[in-house]
């Protein structure tokens, strides 16, 4: 399966859901997310134990087991500049069947890319990006998906957010419907389909 995920070098990454993955034994994904995490933080643990067979990321720097698994032929590796990876994440999550950019002409990213002249210009054609699944870490959250970030863990979350056929969101805090100001939410509920409490941090059910 496809598996997006929010988070930058682990902050803003769901650890109770990657967790979670890890103890269910799932195997074999691909996935989606601007890195490899730690060796042991964020989506660094799902790397490290060898559950990922491919990622779509912008660099693997802080994780030297990525970049083992790589040069042992374990793990395939698509690298994307940051912000076309972002864009790229973004247009999935609007219906956009890609973007057009200039980051990358006449590097090794321009490789086997459609490209087009605009106004006499030339664009690389970036493909967009959606996932079966897509995760990700909000500070609060109401019984019917708003999400609320906190400050820069927001980083790639609402894109992602988006991006997926299924999101779940883990959350440090559910609240009663109503009780968030419409200004502060980022990503409304429509595009959450499950929320769930994160590990080791106080929190009640709103319906409690």
């Amino acid at each position: 399966m496809t598996l997006m995920f929010g988070g930058f070098g682990g902050v803003g990454s769901p650890p109770t859901i990657i967790s979670a993955i890890l103890a269910e034994g799932i195997r074999d994904m691909h996935l989606i997310g601007n890195d490899t995490g730690f060796p042991e933080i964020g989506i660094g643990s799902l790397i490290t134990n060898e559950r990922v067979s491919s990622i779509i990321t912008s660099h693997i720097g802080s994780n030297p087991n990525a970049g083992r698994l790589l040069h042992e032929g374990k793990l395939q590796i698509e690298f994307c500049p940051q912000g076309t990876l972002a864009e790229r994440i973004r247009a999935g999550g609007v219906g956009l069947a890609g973007v057009l950019t200039d980051v990358g002409i006449d590097t090794i990213v321009e490789e086997k890319k459609q490209t087009v002249v605009l106004e006499g210009r030339r664009y690389l054609v970036e493909t967009a990006l959606t996932a079966e699944v897509a995760i990700v870490y909000a500070k609060k959250a109401d019984p019917f998906g708003n999400l609320v970030f906190d400050k820069s863990a927001r980083n790639m979350n609402p894109h992602v957010a988006m991006a997926g056929t299924i999101t779940i969101a883990e959350v440090e805090e559910i609240v009663t419907l109503g009780s968030l100001d419409p200004d502060e939410i980022v990503t409304p509920g429509v595009f959450v389909d499950y929320v769930v409490p994160s590990e080791g941090v106080n929190w009640k059910w709103a319906w409690e």
